[in-house]
């Protein structure tokens, strides 16, 4: 891999269902990149295709159309072979950490499945191997021989990530991994994954609906709606210059003590997301969107508005001239 090559690149991807009313269109020409030991945080609501992204971009799902880059290799359609190959530098951590354990397994067992399936390691290597990680994400010993039910969710959830590691990838999905569990133990959670990806050189694409979460730990922040990319920019700049009328809408929302920060509490959605599933040209949003007018009804292109900073819109001159300091 070149010194300047992303980790993770995709292009125009798209994962598409056949459902019986049509094709449900989950993710539509989504496109970014992430470097080496960087975070991409994808927000928004439930259904907007944040997690058949990641699931997609590791191979859980086969993708529809585009490209999908990992250390610079063309991985979109690769042997079965390969992709279990890469099940050793890709992994994800779900979102509920008790549906993702097999209840029947002790922490040691499912630490210790993804070192035996490699079949990398003798049996004196994989016990140390899963002592090692059960201190490294802070599982004390005498936990070893628990199953899951006897964990509450912030240990369960620090056995799925000590499973992800046990391989040593370089890449992982982070599918809302605090999601379910108590605020007090979410920060604990997101301390634990910044820590390891400092210690590692981890990269991290964080799925969220929380915008106060991925505010914490992501470098750069990909907002989607219905399936397509709206927003992309650098997180300290989504959260000081929000330019799409979603990303302030999911903004204006956020508690914040910040007395600088733009506010838009007048901006309330209304109405229903319209069906992903065969939609009309044009922009996915104007059912809800407050600015919508003349030319949202053709399709919308990420522009670069802003050093770094995409946003899909047509009016996005006109709605931010306070911002971009320009009109249409």
């Amino acid at each position: 891999m070149e010194k300047n090559t992303p980790l993770i690149e995709v292009r125009n991807l798209q994962k598409y269902f056949a459902t019986p009313r049509g094709m449900l269109h989950a993710v539509d020409n989504v496109s970014f990149a992430i470097d080496k030991g960087q975070t991409l945080g994808v927000v928004g609501e439930s259904g907007c295709g944040k997690s058949t992204l990641g699931r997609t971009i590791i191979h859980l799902h086969e993708s529809t159309g585009g490209q999908i880059f990992f250390a610079g290799e063309d991985i979109t359609h690769v042997s079965a072979a390969r992709v279990r190959q890469l099940r050793e530098e890709m992994q994800i951590i779900f979102q509920d950490p008790y549906s993702s354990l097999d209840p029947r397994c002790t922490v040691e067992q499912t630490i210790q499945e993804p070192l035996r399936l490699c079949r990398k390691y003798n049996a004196d290597e994989i016990r140390l191997r899963t002592q090692e990680l059960m201190e490294l994400v802070g599982i004390d010993r005498r936990m070893m021989h628990a199953y899951p039910h006897e964990l509450d969710g912030g240990r369960r959830q620090r056995v799925v990530i000590a499973r992800a590691l046990a391989v040593d990838p370089k890449f992982i999905v982070c599918d809302e991994p605090v999601s379910a569990l108590d605020v007090s133990i979410q920060a604990q959670v997101l301390n634990l994954l910044s820590d390891l990806q400092e210690q590692y050189g981890l990269t991290y694409m964080f799925v969220t609906h929380d915008m106060s979460v991925v505010r914490h730990i992501s470098d750069h922040i990909c907002v989607m709606y219905l399936g397509q990319a709206v927003e992309k920019s650098a997180s300290r700049e989504l959260f000081q210059k929000p330019l799409h009328p979603y990303t302030k809408a999911l903004l204006s929302v956020v508690p914040s003590t910040d007395i600088d920060r733009p506010r838009n509490r007048d901006l309330v959605l209304q109405g229903e997301l319209v069906s992903p599933i065969d939609p009309k040209p044009g922009c996915r949003f104007a059912a809800r969107c407050p600015y919508a007018g003349a030319g949202c009804e053709q399709p919308q292109q990420l522009e670069e508005v802003l050093p770094g900073h995409f946003v899909s819109c047509c009016r996005i001159r006109a709605i931010n001239r306070d911002l971009l300091g320009e009109a249409t």
